[in-house]
């Protein structure tokens, strides 16, 4: 009986441990999708350069070619529209223009390239931050925004994102039931 209340004992007092390392691990995941190329490649900072990056290739992450820059649009609407090349959909040619509805940069304050596990979690956490958007927001944008979806249907030639959208949003669901912890770097 003393065995079994102690083992009761423990458990509740490890549990917050407990939940925060299950919550970490699934933070982790939403990292590996949001820190990848067909993520972060287009969430870039004030440069308005989108970048061209793929998993497993040799190359080093660089600025898109043709000298684009989506400028303070992030459309390029002040220089050639991104929608020039990138269309409704992919391009059916391996290495084509990837395509989506509405494709464009991310805002500015929601850049990821270049960020820590630390530092994105924090910023996606903060509306100002994140589009203007609770937890439940983002969840509902990653499941279910068009332009987000490509990143696991990128086209011909290019690795999608890890996991699923369906994925990828239980994953953030399950961060943010438990407080939403942010890693220590």
């Amino acid at each position: 009986m003393i065995r079994a209340l102690a083992a009761i004992l423990l458990t509740l007092i490890a549990w917050p441990a407990l939940a925060q390392d299950a919550s970490l691990a699934a933070w982790a995941r939403v990292y590996e999708v949001l820190s990848h190329p067909r993520c972060a490649n287009c969430h870039v900072g004030p440069d308005n350069v989108p970048i061209w990056f793929e998993p497993g290739s040799a190359a080093e992450p660089r600025p898109h070619g043709m000298n684009i820059n989506a400028g303070p649009s992030r459309v390029g609407a002040e220089t050639i529209a991104c929608s020039t090349c990138h269309r409704e959909r992919n391009s059916p040619s391996r290495h084509g223009a990837p395509g989506a509805p509405n494709w464009k940069l991310a805002p500015v304050e929601m850049q990821w390239f270049g960020k820590t596990s630390a530092e994105i979690c924090a910023q996606l956490k903060d509306p100002a931050r994140n589009g203007n958007r609770a937890l439940d927001a983002v969840v509902d944008h990653v499941a279910h925004d068009k332009l987000v979806a490509w990143g696991w249907a990128p086209g011909p030639g290019r690795a999608p994102a890890p996991y699923s959208a369906a994925e990828t949003a239980a994953y953030l669901r399950q961060w943010s039931a438990a407080g939403a912890p942010c890693p220590r770097e």
